[in-house]
């Protein structure tokens, strides 16, 4: 025994004076493992050399801390585990099982250092191990399930190394439970690095690939760009679809931390770039389908000029596309004009010519603007970059403007195919000099020529015209019509020079629409031209008078028969309003009309116009000019008392712009404009225009302050509604809207602060009338309205933005402020304490028995009271509540957690209270109500006690003997006032567990009457005392809780 002892320690001391060399570097790790090896292979038995072994790694084990020391004794035990020796592989063989079986007890282990070194060793042997490798399968299934059930550890680390660990199996089609489980938990983990780790581990599939984009808009930085390297390294670019590919770079490129644009970038030039389109930037744009997402083609192509990944020294030019007749014969596909032939462009190369002019031109005045602001030798290279810059750009244009136009007339008269590229090319024109008269005058033609230009249309099967586009903007496209406007403008330069002619244009077109001749397509067409003009004109600076414009155009337009007629003439009255210095009567009444009267597409396009110009012009200007005086009303200041009903008018009301816009949300016929266009409704319009107003409200005196909590309400209903689940435009403009309103202002939360009880009132089922049908809709109704009061409980308590920073511009508008002040107190009225009262008051009107409904709706609001929190400045506020507390305690005696929230709530107004003795004026009392324009009448002698918590029922086994022992008292006691008090309560307004119990004792006297006497006779006299004692103690329960 002492031979074999001292073997064992010999052969530890060997293996831990190695362990000891191993571990000062890395370096030594080749020659330490043969002595390693060579030193097991000697040994007598294996199984000796595994115990040496593992009781040398003990104390590895306990070290939690990641020193260099630890690690490199890691990275050597991994390495010397996984190995094989090619003289003894079934030495390595058996010895692996061994130590893995051991590593699989430190896995379980409570101690988490344990855990976190066996799972470490684990992963490292698993990533290590070579594929010749003979382990047992039940051995790799007890790894496999370990490590998955390790994947959901407390600690982060060790989830991150049991992925790690499972990553070289997840592509096996034998696990694939653990890409499974993988998919499962990434949503679900909250530590950024196991979500990399995860990410890193997921193979190339049809179900990673959607999980993986995903992880492209993750929190982390980290998770960002390892997502980013996976879609590089997995994903060949042909693998993927148009929109997974537009949606990659689309975020990447535009991603707000700096590392994980760089990694899109290499990801778009060495992978993509490089691998699948050979360099070929126009390879790159066919693969993207940029006539569908031209913004993500830009964006690819400014990341590749900034970056200077493009050698446009060696690029060839546009003039390659413009082919003299003498030089070459025409070939198919391409178009000729006189001596010139011209070849079509793809979108793609129209796209690239686009970007690569706009950047050398930018770049040119960039230059130019740098030599400028210096002087000396630097001038001088800056002035020659940008002449460099300028050459370049000349090279690659058209060499003349003629040229320009024939390469553009080719492509619009090439039909839809070539669209896309006929507008690429027209914004190139910007970048073309048109200060000679000979030019300018063929540019002009050209120009009259685009504008003259009719609607496509088509024939359907009925023989009636669909017009091709949105039917609103020439050319049916509002990029189109951008385009042309900013060509229009580049040419006629000169001051009033673009509306003249545009106007002359309108001119000509009008003709037959005067005459009563032109058909719906004209009439269109004359109403799109029109409309460019009003969206790029200044001022009404004319040759002709704008009455005889209103009058003999846009006006009958508005009245036309055809339906995309009124649309398109009203959206060009709404234009018309707002360069007028005051607005026309006419004007005004026809957009009324069209709001209350036309069909939804047209009251759509109506409502925007009358928002438009009740903004620009202000509410009461517009009222003035329909001669509705109204400063009494507005004094007033009270809505319609009756909605008004769109169906029994002609829009000629009586009644003022904002009440005529408001009645638009009680109408429920209103359909949706476009189908393919959420924004397109009058519900998404009006919730847009409102919060404007709302959030501008300062620039608009004459909307009384009285309408803003109902406006407030009535947003803050719809965003929670499921009438807007589908309004993705209207539900981000309002989260926007909500994020910044109650912060700009003490006007805001005061607004806010009196919209909370009538929100709650009209979203809660069962109050207000307000049916909710069967369980499953009121239970949703609920959660939705305990949702939207947790909302505007958060809008109240977000605090102030600090007055110094805002920021005025030339007009006077003050902009967001960038910091907020945490120190800024609102008043009563404006903070929460105001809240609080409005709560507590609201509460207090259910004082009788409640229904389901009511009782459910004041504890939703009692839990959002004691949530709300108290200034110990305020003391009246806080003395106010303090009496009122006591009886909203009573009004939720039932409910025991929301209970003990209030009396913690009461404890803190206890602490708050400085002078507690000192009792509340009814003065202060009545000042405090009228400030928050409340009518109240509240006892200020009142108690401050909050009742006790319920205390629960009894389990007691002889229950049912105190109740059949009161059912026998004599005739005497029942009569008597201790019997009324046992078994009803004294205050009949307090609903609680007693009453309850009360009326259950009555209803069980009838039901056991028979089987009393029989029960009593069995009581004994020791019974009977007992009976005595449990009454008389149940007695002192039901008072405690009274």
């Amino acid at each position: 025994m002492k031979e074999q002892e001292m073997a064992d320690t010999q052969l530890t001391r060997k293996i831990a004076k190695i362990l000891d060399e191993a571990q000062a570097s890395i370096a030594t790790h080749q020659r330490k493992l043969k002595e390693l090896s060579a030193v097991r292979s000697k040994c007598s038995s294996l199984h000796q050399f595994s115990v040496a072994f593992t009781k040398t790694l003990t104390p590895l084990f306990q070290a939690l801390k990641r020193t260099a020391t630890v690690e490199r004794v890691v990275r050597f035990v991994s390495a010397f585990s996984s190995a094989r020796d090619p003289n003894d592989a079934s030495a390595s063989d058996e010895f692996l099982e061994e130590f893995l079986r051991y590593l699989l007890v430190g896995a379980t282990a409570a101690n988490k250092a344990a855990r976190f070194r066996a799972c470490q060793i684990i992963s490292e042997i698993i990533l290590r191990l070579p594929d010749d490798s003979e382990v047992s399968d039940e051995l790799w299934d007890e790894v496999i399930e370990l490590m998955k059930f390790r994947v959901v550890d407390k600690v982060p680390l060790i989830r991150t190394l049991a992925v790690r660990a499972l990553s070289r199996f997840v592509n096996d089609s034998e696990n694939s439970d653990i890409l499974d489980l993988f998919l499962e938990v990434l949503p679900l983990e909250q530590n950024s690095e196991v979500r990399k780790t995860i990410v890193l581990s997921l193979p190339p599939s049809n179900i990673t690939s959607q999980v993986i984009i995903d992880c492209t808009m993750d929190v982390s930085e980290s998770v960002r760009k390892a997502a980013y390297c996976v879609i590089a390294n997995k994903f060949p670019l042909q693998s993927l679809s148009i929109k997974h590919r537009t949606t990659i770079l689309q975020r990447g490129l535009a991603d707000r931390s700096s590392a994980v644009p760089k990694e899109c970038l290499k990801l778009m030039t060495d992978q993509w770039l490089a691998k699948c389109c050979n360099g070929d930037p126009v390879e790159l744009l066919k693969y993207l389908d940029v006539e569908t997402y031209e913004s993500v083609g830009e964006s690819v192509m400014e990341s590749l000029l900034k970056a200077g990944l493009l050698n446009l020294q060696k690029v060839e030019s546009i003039q390659q596309y413009i082919l003299r007749a003498s030089t070459n014969e025409i070939n198919e596909g391409d178009s000729a004009d006189g001596s010139v032939s011209i070849k079509l462009m793809e979108p793609e190369v129209s796209l690239y010519w686009r970007m690569v002019c706009k950047h050398l031109l930018m770049e040119a005045q960039g230059k130019g603007s740098d030599a400028a602001a210096t002087m000396g030798t630097e001038a001088a290279i800056y002035a020659a970059e940008a002449s460099d810059k300028n050459d370049l750009l000349d090279r690659i244009l058209p060499e003349t403007v003629s040229d320009y136009i024939n390469l553009v007339k080719a492509h619009i008269d090439a039909g839809v195919n070539c669209h896309f590229a006929s507008r690429q090319l027209l914004l190139l024109g910007e970048m073309l000099d048109f200060s000679d008269a000979t030019i300018r005058k063929i540019a002009s033609s050209f120009v009259q020529d685009l504008l003259h230009r009719p609607l496509e249309h088509e024939v359907d099967d009925e023989g009636n015209k669909v017009v091709i586009g949105d039917g609103i903007n020439l050319g049916g496209d509002r990029d189109w019509a951008v385009a042309v406007a900013r060509l229009a403008r580049k040419v006629h330069s000169a001051t009033g020079e673009f509306e003249e002619v545009i106007l002359g244009v309108i001119q000509e077109l009008a003709g037959p629409c005067r005459e009563r001749t032109a058909d719906f397509i004209k009439w269109m067409h004359c109403l799109a031209v029109t409309g460019l003009l009003l969206e790029n004109a200044k001022s009404f600076h004319w040759v002709v008078e704008p009455t005889e414009l209103l009058q003999s155009l846009l006006l009958p337009g508005a009245k036309h028969v055809h339906l995309d007629v009124q649309r398109v003439s009203v959206r060009c009255l709404g234009l018309f309003g707002l360069l007028e210095n005051k607005p026309s009567e006419e004007l005004i009444k026809q957009l009324r009309v069209s709001y209350v009267k036309a069909p939804s597409p047209v009251s759509t396009v109506a409502c925007k116009a009358l928002f438009d110009i009740g903004m620009w012009h202000g509410p009461q200007e517009v009222d003035r000019t329909l001669g509705l005086n109204l400063s009494s009303q507005l004094e007033e200041a009270t809505m319609p008392s009756s909605p008004v009903n769109f169906s029994d008018t002609d829009g000629d009301l009586n009644i003022k712009l904002i009440d005529l816009l408001y009645a638009g949300f009680a109408t429920k016929n209103w359909g949706r404009a476009l189908e393919n266009d959420d924004s397109e409704s009058v519900q998404a319009v009006l919730g847009e225009g409102f919060a404007k107003i709302l959030l501008l409200s300062e620039n608009y005196p004459s909307i009384p302050s009285s309408f803003h909590p109902l406006l407030l309400s009535k947003l803050i209903s719809l965003y929670f509604s499921n009438e807007s689940k589908d309004l993705l435009r209207l539900k981000q403009c309002l989260s926007v809207f909500f994020e910044h309103y109650a912060s700009l202002s003490e006007n805001h939360k005061k607004c806010l602060s009196k919209s909370f009880i009538p929100v709650m009132r009209s979203m809660w089922p069962g109050i207000n009338e307000n049916f909710g049908g069967s369980t499953y809709m009121i239970s949703s109704m609920r959660k939705r309205a305990i949702q939207a009061s947790r909302f505007m409980l958060q809008m109240m308590q977000t605090p102030l933005y600090a007055k110094g920073t805002e920021v005025e511009d030339d007009n006077g508008c003050k902009g967001s402020p960038e910091i907020i002040d945490g120190l800024a107190q609102p008043s009563v009225e404006c903070g929460e304490e105001g809240l609080a009262i409005r709560i507590a008051a609201e509460v207090l009107r259910f004082q009788a028995k409640k229904t389901s409904a009511e009782k459910s709706y004041v504890a939703a609001l009692c839990r959002i009271l004691a949530s709300l929190h108290f200034r110990s400045s305020e003391q009246g506020p806080v003395k106010i509540m303090r009496r009122l507390l006591s009886s909203v305690c009573e009004s939720v005696l039932g409910e025991k957690d929301l209970l003990k929230e209030l009396k913690r709530m009461a404890e803190r107004l206890k602490g708050l209270d400085l002078n507690p003795d000192q009792d509340l004026l009814e003065d202060e009392a009545k000042f405090i109500f009228g400030k928050l324009d409340l009518e109240f009448d509240m006892d200020v002698d009142g108690s401050t006690a909050v009742p006790q918590t319920p205390a629960p029922c009894s389990t007691r086994p002889n229950t049912l003997r105190r109740r059949v022992r009161r059912e026998e008292v004599s005739s005497d006691e029942e009569n008597s006032p201790a019997y009324v008090k046992s078994v009803a309560p004294t205050n009949p307004g307090t609903i609680g567990p007693r009453s309850q119990r009360a009326s259950k004792t009555a209803a069980l006297t009838k039901i056991t009457s028979s089987k009393a006497v029989r029960i009593q006779e069995g009581f004994d006299e020791d019974d009977d005392e007992d009976s005595d004692v449990t009454s008389e103690d149940s007695h002192e329960s039901d008072g405690s809780i009274e």
